[in-house]
């Protein structure tokens, strides 16, 4: 790894994600994005556990490769870090309404909102640690635009920090979320944790296979990429003290997943042993 790479990573954003039970329990909206979509194969719907363990996205294949021209971040300038990630919310936008289409389902994109204060949602206050969260309540993702984000201007970080808050996003619509929000809300601690867990090291996995897919136009180099995931190993797991967002080995594992094969067939983290989500 290089040092240059470790000084840049030495500001990895965290990401979180604010459930709303009430919200979580109802349906995906149908706005399709693209043709494919228009075509889209009906597909049996999935209900209870299968939902998080077998479906409708796990059988397609890798994310289609959009053009993905998101810009660069120039160090201390809230405007180019504004137009970077929306630019990368609207290639993920494409990628995920594509690999929908594949898989069936109905697909809608979620707001961006960008804020420089720790604000409060539909899902309730912002969540401690976290720089940037997404909202189940009101399908947004709320993204902090401070001065220590601002100090980085490595785009491969915070497009991965996107693509995770998107995944969740994502989940949502799957039917994923709604299904880990009502588990959760009954289990006992111990297993709400590895549930969180699972769901957020899906959202991992998920990210790292836009990035994978996008790594030329975003310029996530192999050198780039292990550096990222060096880094993770040793710190991904220290925001989080309760352990529900996994070991900093296991993100590591799951995005290394995600990159390397690049669809949404390699992030079923809810059938996977134990030892790989702790």
């Amino acid at each position: 790894m290089s040092s240059p790479a470790l000084g840049l990573l030495s500001s990895l954003v965290s990401a979180s994600l604010a459930f709303s039970p009430a919200a979580g329990a109802g349906q995906a909206g149908a706005v399709p994005l693209a043709a494919a979509q228009r075509s889209a194969p009906e597909v049996r719907a999935v209900q209870g556990r299968a939902v998080a363990t077998a479906n409708p996205l796990y059988g397609t294949s890798a994310l289609p490769s959009v053009s993905c021209a998101a810009g660069r971040i120039r160090a201390g300038s809230a405007a180019s870090y504004k137009a970077f990630m929306t630019r990368v919310g609207h290639c993920l936008g494409l990628a995920w309404a594509i690999q929908f289409g594949k898989a069936g389902l109905a697909f809608s994109p979620p707001e961006i909102r960008f804020v420089t204060s720790r604000v409060s949602s539909a899902c309730g206050r912002w969540p401690a640690g976290a720089g940037g969260y997404y909202c189940s309540g009101d399908r947004t993702i709320y993204i902090g635009v401070t001065r220590a984000v601002l100090k980085n201007p490595y785009g491969p970080n915070h497009a991965q920090f996107m693509a995770h808050e998107y995944a969740h996003h994502v989940q949502q619509l799957a039917g994923i979320l709604p299904y880990y929000g009502r588990t959760a809300w009954r289990s006992a601690p111990s297993a709400k944790l590895a549930l969180s867990r699972r769901l957020e090291l899906q959202a991992d996995c998920l990210a790292s296979a836009f990035l994978g897919v996008t790594a030329d136009d975003l310029r996530v180099t192999r050198e780039h990429w292990d550096a990222m995931l060096e880094w993770t190993t040793e710190n991904g797991h220290k925001t989080w003290p309760k352990n529900d967002h996994g070991r900093g080995d296991s993100q590591a594992h799951w995005m290394e997943r995600g990159f390397d094969r690049r669809g949404p067939a390699a992030c079923n983290t809810f059938t996977a042993p134990a030892r790989l989500v702790d």
